[in-house]
Formats: structure tokens, sequence, C-alpha cells
């Protein structure tokens, strides 16, 4: 018989067959048995610890429950597993599993810190913490990547991109932003790649007012960044690789004197359509000829008003061809130092629209949009607990390489490693995670623990 402590239902699946009975009474237990992982990975980071330190607690040492560690980690974890709400809390707060992961037993150790309490922890972070942790998660992502290629790395390209976060509330420095056609914030966010790696890492996201223009707080955070990758890598190139918005004369003559490589997209304007002419004219007859979609590169010294000198832009005359429609005239322009040929410079351009799955991911896999905090600072700490745990993640699916988990999404990395049906027994001399023996993704699982730092056998 079910009681009122232990939910029940039953199935009446087949008049021959027996009722079957589902039970919610299994203690110790999660759906949550790849949080170890993260715990795995965060300990070989050392990114919580690193972020702890540029929080100062103001709180009573006689009254505190849950340390500033607790706090981050359990936010962090929580946020990877796919609990972007404080008001999981509730439901986790018993999780064998995310205990684990703080640093608490699992069996034994006490509750993890509610909604409240979390609550008010986000909303205690001012500006300058704030921007210490910006910083920091830097600091931490660059340092760990040089660990990994041993300070070797040729090329270090730099993505910047703002995002649009729509807003629902009265949220401060929320503003209607004509492009997106929404009340939004705008964050940017900074990526990047490692020589010819396909992977762009999350190295920084800065929370923006809805209204801010491209450009705004990004030579500062591009300053920041080259200063810690050029003692990082002495000896590698810097590129950075930037759309249409950056392409204005100040940011151009910072990307000069910072001595970088730079890959900037360029808006079409009446006198480079008019160089572009020629090169229209060559596609189109290849298109009209081949009945496809045809591609002429060229270049030109181009000069706006504003620019303080002639700069290389790299032209892409194109003209498309779909069934049943007309053909259409589709100009491209770059401004760039690059000295490759056109084909060649556009190519490298054209690589950073891998930039848009790393928003997708953040914003569909993480919930970055989840800026709910009345005050503008909170929005801003979650932004960067959100960073902090897809970083986690995009070293759980570097860990992944060589299993069916190496090009997965978050989405799909959660629900094959991290959503896991776990049992947790404690003995006196250790604790056994009980996971299914027919898990899907259970080979992929044992070698990303193996990768991780566990002792196979």
């Amino acid at each position: 018989m079910a009681t009122d402590c232990i939910p029940q239902v039953t199935f009446e699946f087949y008049d021959k067959l027996k009722p079957v009975v589902a039970r919610f009474d299994q203690v110790q237990a999660s759906t949550d048995g790849g949080a170890v992982l993260l715990k795995a990975l965060d300990d070989r980071l050392r990114l919580t610890d690193q972020l702890v330190g540029c929080l100062v607690d103001r709180r009573d040492p006689e009254k505190i429950q849950h340390s500033v560690r607790d706090l981050l980690r359990q936010r962090i974890v929580g946020l990877a597993c796919g609990y972007e709400d404080a008001n999981d809390a509730a439901r986790l707060a018993d999780d064998p599993l995310h205990k684990l992961a703080v640093g608490r037993d699992p069996v034994t150790g006490t509750a993890l810190a509610s909604q409240p309490t979390l609550s008010r922890f986000e909303n205690a972070v001012g500006p300058w913490a704030l921007a210490r942790m910006g910083r920091t998660l830097a600091t931490t992502v660059i340092a760990h990547h040089r660990e990994r290629l041993k300070g070797r790395a040729h090329r270090i390209t730099i993505d910047l991109d703002p995002t649009d976060d729509p807003t629902h509330g009265q949220q401060e420095f929320t503003f209607f932003n004509g492009h997106y056609d929404a009340w939004c914030y705008l964050p940017l966010v900074a990526t990047l790649t490692f020589n010819d790696e396909a992977e762009q890492y999350l190295v920084a996201i800065v929370l923006r007012p809805g209204n801010s223009p491209a450009k705004r707080g990004a030579v500062g955070l591009l300053r920041a960044l080259l200063r810690r990758l050029r003692r990082a890598f002495p000896k590698a190139a810097l590129r950075v690789r930037v759309d249409g918005g950056f392409a204005g004369n100040d940011w151009l003559d910072c990307l000069e004197r910072q001595r970088v490589e730079y890959v900037v997209g360029l808006a079409g304007n009446a006198r480079l359509m008019q160089r572009a002419g020629r090169l229209l004219g060559e596609a189109y007859g290849l298109s009209k000829f081949s009945g496809r979609t045809e591609h002429v590169y060229g270049e030109t010294r181009y000069a706006a008003e504003s620019w303080s000198h002639r700069r290389r832009v790299i032209i892409k005359a194109e003209v498309v061809r779909l069934p049943g429609r007309d053909p259409k005239c589709n100009p491209r322009f770059i401004v760039t130092n690059l000295r490759e040929a056109p084909a060649a410079v556009y190519a490298v351009y054209c690589q950073r629209s891998d930039v848009e799955n790393r928003l997708k991911e953040l914003h569909e896999g993480l919930a970055l949009g989840r800026t709910s905090c009345a005050r503008f600072w909170a929005n801003q700490f979650r932004v960067l607990l959100t960073a902090a745990a897809y970083v986690l993640l995009q070293e759980l699916r570097r860990q992944a390489q060589g299993t069916a988990c190496a090009t997965a999404q978050i989405t799909t990395l959660r629900e094959r490693l991290l959503k896991l049906a776990v049992w947790v027994e404690r003995s006196v001399r250790r604790l056994v995670l009980h996971l299914p023996q027919c898990a899907p993704w259970g080979d992929a699982w044992q070698r990303v623990a193996v990768a991780v730092g566990a002792v196979p056998g």
C-alpha cells in the first residue's frame, strides 16, 4: 500500500500481466550521476577556487551555514546540469550527487543552500568583484590552454560577438534595441581558437545595456585579453575577427596599434558597390553559364571619410541562383591587414560563423537569458556563472574526444553524460556510485571519467 510520504502510481497494462507499481522511495539516489565528472573537472581547472578568491564574504561568521565556495559551486554545477533558476535549489537541496559536487558527504552531509540564500548571494556581489571575476575567468581559461598546449601555439584567433538577451521585466539598464526589435540586454561574448582547432573556447562575457553599440566595452576587453595571451603565448600570432559593427576607424586604429592581424566585416555603400561592379558582372556571367550560384573574389584600397588612411578591402562578388527565382547579386566586403589571396582571407572570415553555435549553446543549453534579477550587477553575476558552467562543459566535451560525445551540443552532452541515474552507497571505507548497467552511453562515460582523473579497474 502507498503511504502519504511515498508517492506511488500503478499501471494496469493488460489483464494477463501483473500490475506495475512505481514508487518514489529510493533514498540516496539522483538523476545527475554525471555531476561527479563536473566536480573532477572543476578540481582540475580550479575554476571555482579561483573565482571564490574574487569575492568578499561580509556575513557574520557565526551565522554562516554555507560558505561562498559552496554557494558558487552549487550554482555552477546546477547550471551545467540544466537547473538555470535558483528556485531549483528546493528540489536539489538533498540530492546526493549535488552535495558530492560541492564537497559534502552525499549521504550524511547537510542540505545545500535554499533559494532565498542563493538569491541573497547573487544580489550581494558588486561591480568591482564582478570585474575581478571576469579577469580571473579569462586568466584561468588561458592558463589551462597554455598548459594543454605546453605554451606552443602559432596562432590564436579572438572572436568578439554581441548577442541579444531579451528581458521581460523591470531590470536595470534594459532598453529597446531596434536591431533585435526587443527590450533586452546586449552581452558581448569573447572566444578563443587555438591554431586550426575547430572548437572556439569561451574566455569572457560582459553584460551590457540593451542600447549599447556593438563596440561598447570591446576595446578594454580586447586589450586585457591581448595582455594575458601575450604573457601566456609570447610567440603566437594574434588575430581578431569581428563583424561589421566593429568597422569604425577608432576600432581599426586600435587593432593596428595593438599589432594584431584583423579581419573585420564591412557594410556596403555606393563607392564599394561601384568598385565591386566589374566582379559582379564576371560572377553574373559565370552564373548564367553554369546555372548555379557563383562567387568571384577581388580587392581594393579603400578609406571611408572617417578613416585615418586607406586599407585593404576584400570583395566577394556573389550571384545567387535559386530554383524559380531571378538571379540576385549579393556582394560582401571585409577590411583586413592579412596578405593572403582574397578568397583565402574571406574563408578566414567565414570561419567565425561557428560562433553562432557557441551563442546558441549559451542561450538554449545554459539559459544565458535568465537575467531576471532587478539589479544589473546581479544579472552580470548570473552571466558569469553561466560562463563558468560553459567552460566546464566545453572541457568535458574536449575530454570526450574519441567517443560519440566528442562533437555533441551542450544539451546532448548533458543528456548523455550528466543525466544518469545513480544510487549512492556509503560504507566505512568508501562511497560507491551504482550506475545503470545498461546505460546507453556507459562506455563513453567511463572513458571521460578516466580522462578527467578517475582510476580504471
